[in-house]
């Protein structure tokens, strides 16, 4: 729906989708602290405080006053969060175990330092496949990609019965998939779940870890949305040169405000 939003108000074809910073913070660092529900709540009070701001024209003013080159230095940092994300989930690189048998922020290459296993090699001929694609300009080129890679990874599952990396008894098959297993789904359509729409807690966060940290929580995923929207913004907008000599988008206010509906509305 806000995607349709972002092309109807915002006009600009971008597609909106669940932001990968802001999902770490809210995992890592809210989640650990007070309910989801709280923790949406904090998501839908973000959302609401930025739209604020860019009805004010603050937020605008602020994304015109960003010299180009640091908004590129963002969408840089965004890509190669994301790409590390899809790193660790080929499992191209694992977090390196700790003395006591937990597991640290460092990445080594594969499994205890070597690259083995099925899903790595599904990784790296997706990617190659990709690169290739796209070095030959092909239209649709990382969607043709995706679904290439995805049937790939099905048939390997169903003849070689790689498993998940975390089978869920205690061991840990190191070769598995890191996320889900790749399997024909049982059904192509579906309608969406709905059940808990509007099952946050607007102030819960409040009661549940006290005024100056939610304050505090509300403020980290403005900064993390603010910015995480400019690197993102700028980055698709070069990539279809939407953007003027100054390196600013165009009517970038309509986009901002879908933007930042989007946010409230995720955490609804």
């Amino acid at each position: 729906m806000l995607t349709l939003l972002m092309g109807v108000f915002g006009r600009y074809p971008f597609a909106m989708a669940a932001g990968l910073g802001l999902n770490a913070v809210v995992a890592f660092t809210l989640a650990t602290g007070m309910s989801w529900e709280d923790a949406m709540g904090i998501v839908v009070l973000e959302g609401i405080i930025i739209a604020i701001l860019v009805l004010t024209g603050f937020r605008t003013a602020v994304f015109r006053a960003i010299p180009a080159e640091l908004k590129t230095a963002i969408a840089v940092g965004i890509g190669l969060f994301i790409a590390l994300i899809g790193f660790v989930d080929a499992g191209f690189v694992q977090r390196v175990p700790g003395a006591l048998g937990e597991t640290t922020v460092p990445v080594q290459l594969g499994a205890s330092g070597n690259l083995s296993g099925w899903p790595t090699l599904v990784f790296v001929i997706g990617l190659l496949l990709t690169a290739f694609l796209v070095a030959r300009r092909t239209k649709g080129a990382i969607l043709i990609g995706i679904l290439a890679t995805t049937v790939l990874a099905i048939i390997v599952e169903a003849i070689a019965k790689v498993g998940p990396f975390n089978p869920g008894n205690g061991q840990i098959n190191e070769g598995g998939w890191q996320l889900n297993v790749p399997a024909l789904p049982d059904q192509i359509i579906d309608t969406p779940n709905l059940t808990l729409l509007g099952e946050f807690s607007l102030f819960g966060s409040f009661e549940r870890v006290g005024i100056t940290a939610a304050i505090l929580f509300v403020f980290t995923l403005m900064l993390a949305d603010f910015f995480d929207t400019m690197g993102t913004v700028v980055g698709v907008g070069a990539e279809g040169k939407m953007l003027d000599k100054q390196g600013n988008l165009p009517g970038i206010g309509p986009v901002l405000l879908v933007d930042s509906v989007g946010a409230a509305a995720g955490g609804a």
